[in-house]
């Protein structure tokens, strides 16, 4: 009896392990030929397998252009699965638009067309791709089972690009992750900010070059005259409001910092001071503030030093 049970339970668990390990991937058309993937305003998680990234796809008349892979090889193939509803045209060119893992895991699924990122990602990618890969399958586990890391195998320099009917222009910035890519489409009116922007969601900061830098591209973000913006995490904007979040919470968090250590707080310390009220829509606001105080406040402890 007791072997049967055990049968039983591993031919009931695989289907439905199979079932939970699907993407429910959506496509929301933002704009003409643009298309928009929503992930969650989560954490990585085994529950959501890491779908908290938002992805899209531009459909032109020489191809797709596929804005980002997601976070693992099955999430690759939900999102070429997804394109394919929407058109038959081949793909013209994938993008990463920097370094983080949830950005260009999925590269496996489009392996067979160009892949392009800026020179300084393509170098973070392959010097720490398998790390980064590493940490994702602890993180959200069989989500991730045949997952390798393929690295852009092409270049893509800041300029102008006119495709299928799309006037493209590619923004080289570096606040987030010290190299990252934004795209406007000025046929559309779409802004691609990717990791620039996070809206609703709570800015990650481990490879940032510093929260001034950043708060000074979001200041060039807000000249661009979009119609719609695609933020890397968190919900559509047809407005100024998610680069005005952002603003405000890269000024604030400055501003803890730099107090904190000139009144020569510990990191404890800085972690436990109150997060104003008017964030209180931002999820994962206290996680994510504990873990900027561990990347950036040793340099702000240094900078007092050093005067």
């Amino acid at each position: 009896m007791k072997h049967l049970m055990i049968l039983m339970l591993l031919v009931i668990s695989a289907p439905t392990l199979a079932a939970r390990l699907e993407y429910d991937l959506r496509a929301e058309q933002v704009a003409d030929n643009t298309w928009f993937v929503e992930g969650k305003t989560e954490d990585f998680s085994v529950e959501n397998g890491g779908h908290i990234v938002n992805t899209a796809f531009i459909v032109t008349t020489e191809g797709v252009i596929v804005l980002d892979t997601g976070v693992s090889r099955r999430y690759g193939e939900a999102l070429l699965a997804l394109i394919r509803t929407r058109t038959d045209q081949p793909i013209r060119l994938v993008i990463n638009t920097h370094q983080h893992p949830d950005h260009f895991l999925g590269n496996q699924a489009f392996a067979d067309w160009p892949i392009a990122a800026l020179g300084q990602t393509q170098a973070q990618i392959r010097q720490h791709g398998d790390s980064f890969a590493e940490n994702m399958y602890r993180l959200v586990g069989d989500w991730m089972r045949g997952t390798e890391v393929v690295v852009p195998d092409q270049v893509i320099e800041p300029g102008m690009m006119d495709v299928g009917g799309h006037r493209l222009e590619w923004m080289e910035l570096s606040g987030h992750s010290g190299a990252d890519l934004v795209l406007f489409d000025h046929s559309t009116g779409v802004l691609f900010p990717f990791d620039m922007v996070f809206y609703q969601r709570a800015l990650t900061t481990p490879h940032t070059p510093g929260l001034k830098q950043w708060q000074q591209e979001i200041e060039q973000l807000q000249a661009i005259p979009f119609k719609v913006m695609l933020p890397g995490h968190g919900p559509k904007v047809t407005d100024q409001r998610a680069l005005e979040q952002m603003h405000d919470y890269l000024g604030w968090l400055d501003q803890v910092l730099a107090a904190s250590a000139e009144q020569g707080l510990s990191m404890t310390e800085v972690m436990t001071q109150s997060i104003p009220s008017r964030f209180d829509g931002i999820a994962l606001r206290q996680v994510e503030f504990e873990r900027t105080v561990s990347h950036l406040y040793p340099q702000y402890e240094e900078a007092v030093f050093d005067n």
